[in-house]
């Protein structure tokens, strides 16, 4: 996961020093631009993408002058309240890592977190409202857990600005849903950012898009974290994972690059979460129970008996086929869910829903069968 294997990455990994110097030049040429002196807004999810991009913006500012250090750089990250437990505390250490040092060496920087609106959390929204598990054709979850977050944190600073400039850690080799992507959305000939198709006033700056898979693990390994310590926690992660980042999203059309990688523990648009597999596989047990509980989530999906026959608007639908599409989990599988949930929280011995998550469930439940009960009487 994290070696260079083939000749091509070896002797391209020969000229991997002219390329980091070349990308943390051009970054701090960017930040010290007045073109478009906008704030940064650089997405962090903690895997190794954006690990090297928020090193290399440390890197472009500690070589700026304290005076001329004078554009805002927000590092945020998404927690969908769903993370697996390890990616999490690791998301969590090392943003720690960067405020502090941020603090101390005096750095334009603003760690930032972004979460779910309280009412769109996954958990109140398939417990609650009854929302069937995530599949590929209905994957309700990006939206409400990542885009819609992020988008709005950025929307906030493009109106106190009046722009904002989007920093993200994608690359061409990534996979070909990514390239596709990346050419899709081209910067403007001569530009290094594009504007953003739906962000009104943001534009996309991506500083290591032509670096390979095998670059960026060389410029970890080769070089300690400036925010103090090294990479060695992060690249554990990945071995203990067979999956890869869930990157930052900025837009629904970019949730192909989510599913098999490591980010949601809840997720069922995979077949199998091979990424907490290969943690139980490397010795984490006490994940199993959350990999049970995932696999009958997306097990009772489509069962007949656990979905209401009546879509949320009150009609009943069917495809263009002429299949029944069944509505939400019926009240009485979103208690089974929930009962099944607080019993697997017990064996992990962590948190896995809160109890504000609970009390928005119970209240959609007693507003729903409120309104059940008006219409039997009406």
């Amino acid at each position: 996961m994290v070696q260079c294997d083939n000749a091509a990455c070896l002797q391209d990994s020969l000229n991997i020093t002219d390329k980091w110097q070349s990308i943390v030049s051009e970054i701090k040429e960017e930040y010290l631009s007045t073109k478009q002196p906008y704030p940064w807004i650089l997405g962090f999810s903690g895997g190794k993408d954006s690990t090297l991009l928020v090193h290399a913006v440390f890197e472009a500012l500690l070589d700026i002058p304290p005076f001329k250090r004078n554009r805002p750089v927000h590092i945020v990250s998404n927690d969908t309240l769903v993370e697996s437990p390890l990616v999490i505390e690791h998301l969590n250490n090392t943003t720690k890592l960067i405020d502090e040092a941020v603090q101390s060496l005096g750095l334009p920087i603003l760690v930032a977190r972004t979460t779910p609106a309280k009412d769109k959390t996954f958990w109140v929204l398939l417990i609650g409202k009854g929302y069937p598990s995530p599949n590929q054709t209905m994957r309700w979850c990006t939206d409400r857990l990542k885009v819609q977050p992020t988008s709005t944190y950025i929307r906030n600073h493009v109106s106190e600005a009046g722009a904002a400039i989007v920093l993200l850690g994608v690359r061409k080799d990534e996979s070909q849903s990514r390239l596709r992507s990346i050419e899709k959305h081209k910067n403007l000939r001569g530009e290094r950012l594009a504007p953003h198709e739906t962000l009104k006033g943001a534009y996309i700056y991506r500083p290591i898009v032509e670096l390979t898979t095998c670059d960026v693990w060389e410029l970890l390994l080769m070089n300690d974290a400036p925010w103090g310590g090294n990479h060695s926690a992060l690249v554990k992660l990945y071995k203990d994972s067979e999956g890869g980042e869930c990157p930052v999203m900025l837009s629904s059309e970019e949730a192909p690059a989510c599913g098999s990688r490591f980010g949601c523990w809840t997720c069922t648009v995979v077949e199998k979460d091979k990424s907490m597999q290969g943690f139980v596989d490397s010795g984490l047990q006490e994940y199993q129970p959350l990999i049970e509980f995932r696999d009958w989530l997306k097990m009772i999906r489509n069962k007949p008996e656990m979905r209401q026959a009546l879509r949320r608007n009150g009609k009943l639908t069917f495809g263009a086929s002429g299949n029944h599409v069944p509505g939400p989990f019926t009240i009485a599988a979103r208690r089974q869910i929930l009962n099944r949930l607080l019993e697997v929280q017990d064996l992990f011995g962590q948190p896995l829903i809160s109890d504000d998550e609970i009390e928005l469930i119970h209240q959609h439940w007693a507003k729903e069968l409120q309104e059940e009960k008006g219409i039997a009487n009406g």
